[in-house]
């Protein structure tokens, strides 16, 4: 792709993105001629304003359009590029459900296949392999859109809605690891919307949770908050509801309000939410991953050394990691959690000066799931943080994955 004239890679997105030439050219204030000369290569494109139009149309980055971000390093082989990123963004466009309202919606995969598309796209995102992630988003988003649009007006009208509401929440979370908060924002918003025709009070709680998650990334730490806390309150057990999913989704709920309230300083509140959530996991009675939570005991144990981090308590997230840590729970538990966790811990240590155990940390989480080290932007402003505060040269390791994640000083 890279390699190809710039008219032609106009052409290729503007076909990607399904518009005309005269749709195009409208857009642009040209001519389908002036259009049709740029990708045949007769008009030079040579003022980077025009190409910034272009590109802002196309809704492309614009050094895809220049080539310069297309070929894909060896050492990202499994991150999500801004290519994936444009056809996810593309899929997330679509509005297949209002088609649906003025014609038949075409053929789409039987449920019986979504289920275990869906299901391996889970296993994918907690096994941290975004890249792979990535590359089959785009197609389940629209196979999902599809059959929900497809069965809206039969029996199995709210199955295909909860199974297009899970694919919205795997988007949500694979775009929110790799900085693409907007989007991460958007399809969890989704969620929230299609959680309601699915008729399941427990997906929307998760939906809820994506959506804190994503408003927290974005920095809106007070909406993630009351988002999070808010829904756990209408989901928290009772005598008549209770039930090891329900636990694992209020569960959740209250974890990730706690990592808001740590943002904002809030340690009375991030204690009373650590301890609800502490108390659930009690009452599930071990590790499980109940509605693709991973909740339990051990999960609950990760976020207190996280929110410490958070609150800028890197001692007692340190002490929390190597006194408190159940060996057997942490290593059940699925790649992505355990090296989001070292990426945590590695935070910590560089708070209490401790380099040498934060570039440890780093090594660990990038041999146990290298998407998790080397896709994340957080990542790469600990990697970044650690070798300016390494003296002398760093260990040959540390220096080995800087390089590979070209990270500097």
């Amino acid at each position: 792709m890279d390699e190809l004239p710039i008219g032609r890679r106009v052409a290729y997105w503007r076909g990607r993105r399904k518009m005309s030439q005269q749709v195009f050219a409208d857009r642009l204030g040209k001519s389908k001629s002036w259009v049709d000369k740029v990708e045949r290569g007769v008009r030079r494109l040579d003022k980077f304003s025009v190409v910034y139009e272009i590109a802002d149309v196309l809704q492309v980055d614009v050094q895809l359009l220049l080539g310069k971000d297309v070929e894909r390093r060896p050492e990202t082989q499994n991150c999500i590029d801004q290519v994936e990123v444009e056809e996810i963004r593309a899929a997330l466009e679509r509005y297949d459900q209002m088609s649906a309202f003025f014609q038949a919606v075409p053929n789409s995969p039987p449920l019986s296949e979504m289920r275990k598309a869906v299901s391996h796209a889970w296993l994918t995102y907690q096994h941290a392999k975004y890249g792979v992630l990535a590359r089959t988003l785009p197609k389940l988003l629209r196979d999902a859109q599809a059959a929900d649009s497809a069965h809206a007006a039969t029996a199995e009208a709210k199955d295909a809605a909860h199974l297009l509401g899970q694919v919205y929440q795997i988007a949500s979370s694979a775009l929110r690891k790799v900085g693409e908060h907007e989007l991460s924002w958007l399809a969890a918003d989704r969620s929230i919307a299609v959680s309601q025709r699915a008729g399941d009070q427990l997906l929307a709680g998760l939906a809820s949770y994506r959506v804190g998650s994503a408003l927290l990334a974005l920095g809106r730490v007070r909406p993630a908050l009351e988002v999070n806390v808010n829904i756990a309150n209408r989901l928290a057990p009772s005598r008549d509801l209770t039930g090891a999913d329900r636990l694992s989704v209020y569960g959740m709920l209250l974890l990730n309000g706690a990592m808001a309230a740590a943002r904002i300083g809030d340690g009375a509140t991030v204690r009373d939410l650590l301890c609800g959530a502490e108390q659930a996991s009690l009452e599930l009675g071990g590790d499980f991953n109940h509605y693709w939570t991973s909740f339990g005991p051990t999960n609950v144990q990760l976020h207190r050394c996280a929110t410490a981090v958070e609150l800028g308590d890197g001692r007692t997230a340190v002490e929390t990691h190597e006194r408190l840590l159940d060996p057997i729970g942490f290593n059940a538990m699925l790649p992505e959690r355990r090296a989001h966790h070292y990426l945590d811990i590695a935070r910590g240590y560089t708070q209490i000066g401790n380099i040498e155990k934060a570039s440890e940390m780093l090594l660990e989480g990038d041999r146990l799931a290298p998407s998790e080290i080397r896709c994340r932007p957080l990542a790469h402003e600990v990697l970044s943080d650690v070798l300016r505060r390494t003296r002398g040269t760093p260990p040959a390791p540390i220096a080995e994955l800087a390089e590979q994640m070209g990270v500097g000083v």
